[in-house]
């Protein structure tokens, strides 16, 4: 049996800091990621989906967090293809995507620069032993096809040597004859596929397909089960108390994820004041890990 691992997409999320969950004496940054690590043993790093790493972070987090914490790292937006604001990027490189817009891509030499610096950035991560794996969440508008299939290929070129998941958000991926080729392609890249809890009744809704795809890790992310997934705000998207049945429904799936793959991590990513935290500590009780 694999270890199974669980946590959160976030320990800095402003409703989490604000919920009370911290206790007091504990709620600056290192405060605040000490005691996380006290509860989980792998955390998601959202932040870095929005803007580039930093190899101080890196090194902070390293230095608090225990041996053999993991932390999941998410991709920056630009090398997943998508929006990316140039106030996101290093000043020196903000010119060189505007000089991208309208043109139907983005300059491969960016690629590979901002690639560069991210995972110059990781690297403290990597070498302590602290990356779990880097995540790769894409955009709806990324169809099955052989252009995406050759996206992701490049991706993972760019990516070679690194610990990859891959997130689709386009539901064609894991529905019917589908499912199958999506996981040769990704068995074939070595990348993770993650699973998604989401609510079920929507165009966009990704089914909870469990397949392993590479033997080292096995990724689970649920979202919560809000119907406002598409439509609302962030908070009312994330808004989410999962229920013990709810939870339950993952305890078989999550199992036979250790089964074949030698860490399995689960992430709830229903950040509303401190629900996350809560599904996190159930789930741990549910699976026998607490």
């Amino acid at each position: 049996m694999g270890q199974i691992r669980v946590g959160t997409c976030s320990w800095t999320d402003k409703e989490l800091v604000s919920s009370g969950w911290y206790p007091k004496g504990r709620r600056d940054a290192e405060g605040r990621l000490r005691h996380y690590a006290e509860q989980f043993p792998v955390a998601e790093v959202d932040s870095a989906y929005y803007g580039l790493p930093s190899t101080r972070n890196s090194l902070l987090w390293a230095e608090r967090t225990p041996v053999g914490f993991r932390f999941d790292v998410k991709a920056f937006s630009l090398l997943t293809g998508h929006p990316t604001r140039p106030e996101a990027l290093p000043a020196d490189l903000r010119s060189a995507l505007v000089r991208q817009r309208g043109r139907g891509g983005v300059d491969p030499g960016l690629l590979d620069e901002v690639w560069d610096r991210y995972s110059a950035a990781l690297e403290p991560l990597r070498t302590s032993g602290r990356l779990g794996t880097v995540v790769f969440q894409f955009p709806a508008r990324l169809v099955p096809g052989r252009p995406a299939a050759e996206f992701l290929r490049r991706c993972r070129d760019r990516a070679t040597g690194w610990p990859m998941a891959v997130e689709f958000r386009h539901p064609g991926w894991w529905r019917g004859e589908q499912a199958d080729a999506t996981a040769a392609l990704l068995t074939e890249l070595g990348a993770a596929a993650v699973a998604v809890d989401m609510a079920q009744a929507l165009p966009t809704s990704i089914p909870p397909v469990v397949r392993v795809t590479n033997p080292d890790l096995a990724l689970v992310r649920l979202h919560g089960r809000n119907s406002a997934w598409g439509t609302g705000t962030k908070e009312e998207r994330f808004r989410h108390a999962y229920t013990p049945a709810e939870l339950a429904e993952w305890v078989p799936r999550v199992r036979e994820l250790s089964e074949r793959a030698r860490e399995v991590h689960v992430l709830f990513n229903n950040c509303c004041g401190d629900a996350a935290v809560r599904a996190a500590q159930a789930m741990r009780q549910l699976l026998g890990l607490s």
